[in-house]
């Protein structure tokens, strides 16, 4: 019986590595940046995040890091300016990185919106973006911070661009949308 418990785990321990593996490498096959370009910055994000994670004034939970192509968004709450800039000094450290663009708001005691509000928005936004045909999904990170929507990501033409934010804009309970939707270098 232990012996059957075994193979079972062991299978499917394979099946979802299976399984991940395979959403990556659908990312990577719909993704408007090269395989290199996309590791490359997969390690600056996780590096900058690791460092967030190991300093003592940065909060890991509060900020976000992602990266395209070198460019580096960090999207997030703050409590203090030292906060902010000690984010973007150990941002800025990391190797690759071409440059740094925050998107950061003041910590809100009394925010009517909350952590479900911000994930109900973020569903809303990604089912309009997954239902249009016209959309590599895949391509577009959205962030919710405060209910404000933020667009990441490197899309294939201006078109596509502008149609992501009108579905964002579209969406009943956005604050605001901002987009650092990039279009793929020629």
């Amino acid at each position: 019986m232990h012996h059957k418990k075994l193979i079972f785990s062991i299978l499917t321990l394979l099946a979802v590595g299976l399984f991940a593996n395979g959403c990556t490498v659908y990312d990577v096959a719909v993704e408007e940046r090269n395989v290199g370009e996309y590791a490359s910055d997969e390690k600056i994000a996780f590096l900058i995040e690791k460092d967030f994670l190991a300093d003592d004034l940065v909060k890991y939970m509060d900020f976000d890091a992602s990266s395209y192509e070198g460019l580096v968004y960090i999207v997030g709450e703050y409590e203090s300016r030292a906060q902010v800039d000690r984010a973007v000094q150990i941002a800025k450290a990391v190797d690759g990185v071409r440059s740094v663009t925050t998107y950061l708001l003041p910590k809100k005691a009394d925010d009517t919106c909350g952590t479900t509000d911000n994930l109900e928005l973020y569903a809303k936004v990604k089912n309009l973006l997954v239902q249009d045909k016209d959309i590599w999904s895949t391509n577009v990170e959205i962030k919710t911070v405060q209910c404000n929507v933020v667009l990441l990501g490197i899309v294939g033409s201006s078109a596509e661009r502008d149609k992501i934010i009108r579905h964002a804009k579209s969406v009943s309970g956005a604050r605001s949308v901002k987009s650092f939707l990039r279009i793929k270098r020629g």
